[in-house]
């Protein structure tokens, strides 16, 4: 989510893990986000679950930015409020997907916005992808098949499409950064409060609707021990870590380093479901699984080579 783009400076091969080790935490705690949002949320919480995790981590940010937020001008404000709405409906459909499917398919299936985003930024400029990209996106589509239909060839679950529509939004979200000329010049960390905030309120609104569910009041009082870990896990590391560390990375090492590293979220959350959840794929999942993660790291490295 980082804007910056400074080169930063080489590292010596002894020193280059020191910054890859963090950034390969925030790829495992993101990838163990989705077994952690599952373990304390149901259909009836997801609203007020949301509401929880970020007004916990929004004063933080709040406080650690206000200077640089003081600066920005109307035009930013509007912008990363609309990049805030985008990334509230991809929240809602993650949250969602993941109560209604494994979080191994949430995981899996939500590393398709490696693919879709090069596929939707070459419609966008009219510029054709290569075809090892093409091959690739065919690969990853055939493993989601498979991993959806580990019981037999049936109509996907609600979560699966809930997570598809999730990676879809993400794709959205990337393009509307990419393409908003007054968020360009806006720092990160102003961008994600702004966003986060945004987030928050579209939460608060929905969760003083009648019929969606639990108040984030009647939610945090019934919480026990366990799920307030959960909360914490996702709102501490999975947000406010994983933010601070992406900042403190970029400017030390390469932004394509550092997103090589971070794909390989889709790959922890397989791990955290079958190890941590019991979550068990079966053969054709297994199948499926090895060829999103197959398919999603060759779409990557053909997108870096081509810019497709």
């Amino acid at each position: 989510m980082s804007s910056l783009a400074v080169p930063a400076p080489a590292l010596a091969p002894r020193r280059a893990w020191l910054t890859d080790l963090p950034v390969l935490v925030v790829a495992v705690v993101w990838g163990a986000s989705y077994l952690a949002a599952k373990g304390i949320t149901t259909t009836h919480t997801v609203v007020a679950v949301l509401v929880l995790r970020f007004a916990l981590v929004l004063p933080v940010l709040v406080v650690a930015g206000q200077r640089r937020l003081r600066t920005l001008t109307a035009a930013q404000y509007r912008g990363a409020a609309v990049l805030g709405l985008i990334l509230s409906g991809i929240f809602l459909l993650e949250t969602y997907g993941v109560v209604h499917t494994s979080a191994t398919n949430a995981g899996l299936i939500i590393s398709l916005t490696m693919i879709f985003t090069p596929l939707a930024e070459a419609a966008v400029s009219r510029r054709r992808p290569s075809g090892s990209f093409v091959a690739a996106g065919a690969l990853s589509v055939a493993g989601v098949v498979l991993l959806t239909q580990g019981g037999g060839f049936t109509t996907p679950s609600l979560g699966d499409l809930l997570m598809l529509l999730a990676a879809l939004a993400r794709t959205v979200h990337v393009l509307a950064m990419a393409r908003l000329t007054a968020v360009r010049s806006a720092d990160s960390l102003s961008l994600t409060t702004i966003q986060l905030g945004t987030a928050v309120a579209v939460f608060t609104v929905l969760a003083a609707t009648p019929g969606t569910g639990a108040s984030p009041w009647a939610v945090a009082v019934g919480f026990g021990p366990r799920e307030w870990a959960g909360l914490l896990f996702l709102s501490v590391f999975c947000t406010l870590f994983a933010f601070f560390v992406q900042m403190w990375a970029v400017r030390r090492t390469s932004p394509s380093r550092v997103s090589l590293l971070l794909g390989t979220e889709p790959l922890w959350a397989a791990a955290a479901g079958i190890a941590i959840g019991g979550e068990h794929l079966g053969a054709a999942g297994l199948v499926g699984g090895a060829l999103v993660l197959a398919g999603t790291s060759w779409g990557r490295r053909a997108a870096d080579r081509t810019d497709c």
